[in-house]
């Protein structure tokens, strides 16, 4: 049994970890804890728990969390790396959700999150955790960043066209439009995020650059092995009046190779033995309640014209995109069956 500790356990990322975690059967919540909320029932938070959980948040003991197998940091950016050597000195294996071990460039972390790395030694020991493509060394990480919702939805769409042994698309010609859910932003205050400004309301944000971009040109890279060529990738994010779900729609210009390609079959042929990947017949059009409170990723194919190829990928945000692969992450990294904890089907309606 896999004793599991969770690092701020109030936010969404949080809940659906714990969540997850009582429906696994190797693992257990050992201890959550919370800065602000140490001593208060998980239950009292969070009334859906009422019944099936005793445990009370606890203040931030790396004592206590050494005697985790696993440590989940539902955190916000710049707490898993001041934590996490004493944590790996322990043997104690690390799985962040935010942002502290998903870029191995140190300026563009600082640049984009606006300080700086405190254990850059153990950045580049860290395993970028997107289970699909990198299975092999997540198996053997000590620490795994967690990818961002969004990249998660552009790399599984892309990546099938950046692994072929022939140039299907146009690498500086990508266009990403990207949707989300309002829990995407986190539970916090916020005028912004209040019910009044995002009811019936539907709004770009993060136009002039978002702290994705630099995450998904990197990801980009290491998939294709190419450097340099995705500078002029275009990604625009939205918010949809919606609590949760995330869908992107990805168009890319086919190369000579790829407009005869049978692209459908590409995809489905990579994608064959993922249970989280679900490749739609061409022309679909998968739809964020199909995925709602899953760990699925649906993925369908549009080609309007000769040249061009449109690429639709949902996943709900907080599942596929954070707490659900987190969970993804730590059964491949504990040798466990992946889908264990996971076998929750989307809800209709």
């Amino acid at each position: 049994m896999i004793d599991v500790g969770i690092v701020g356990g109030t936010g969404y990322t949080g809940i659906e970890l714990i969540r997850l975690i009582l429906q696994h059967p190797q693992a257990r919540l050992k201890m959550l804890t919370s800065r602000t909320e140490a001593g208060v029932k998980i239950a009292d938070m969070f009334p859906s728990l009422r019944g099936i959980l005793d445990l009370e948040f606890s203040p931030l003991d790396i004592e206590q969390l050494k005697t985790c197998h696993v440590v989940f940091f539902a955190t916000p950016h710049g707490v898993a790396m001041k934590h996490a050597k004493a944590l790996t000195e322990a043997g104690v294996k690390i799985i962040d959700l935010a942002a502290d071990f998903r870029l191995q460039n140190l300026d563009s972390f600082k640049k984009w999150y606006g300080i700086e790395h405190e254990c850059p030694e153990l950045l580049k020991q860290s395993v970028y955790g997107l289970s699909e493509l990198n299975r092999d060394k997540i198996k053997t990480a000590q620490i795994v960043g967690n990818p961002g919702c969004y990249p998660t939805t552009v790399q599984l769409g892309l990546a099938p066209l950046l692994k072929s042994t022939e140039q299907l698309i146009d690498f500086k010609n990508i266009i990403i439009d990207a949707k989300s859910g309002v829990s995407g932003a986190g539970r916090k205050a916020s005028m912004s995020m209040i019910y009044t400004e995002n009811t019936d309301n539907f709004k770009a944000y993060g136009v002039a650059g978002h702290r994705h971009h630099p995450e998904i040109i990197e990801a980009l890279e290491h998939i294709s092995g190419q450097e340099r060529v995705f500078d002029d990738l275009t990604f625009v994010p939205h918010l949809v009046p919606m609590i949760r779900g995330m869908l992107s729609t990805i168009y890319v210009s086919l190369t000579d190779a790829g407009q005869v390609a049978n692209l459908q079959k590409i995809f489905e042929d990579f994608y064959q033995n993922e249970t989280f990947v679900d490749v739609m017949p061409a022309n679909s059009h998968p739809e964020t309640r199909s995925v709602r409170g899953a760990n699925y990723l649906r993925i369908a194919l549009h080609q309007p014209t000769a040249q061009r190829l449109v690429i639709i990928v949902t996943q709900d945000n907080l599942v596929k995109g954070a707490a659900g692969q987190a969970i993804q992450n730590m059964n491949i990294m504990f040798g466990l069956q992946e889908s264990f904890g996971l076998t929750s089907i989307g809800l209709l309606p």
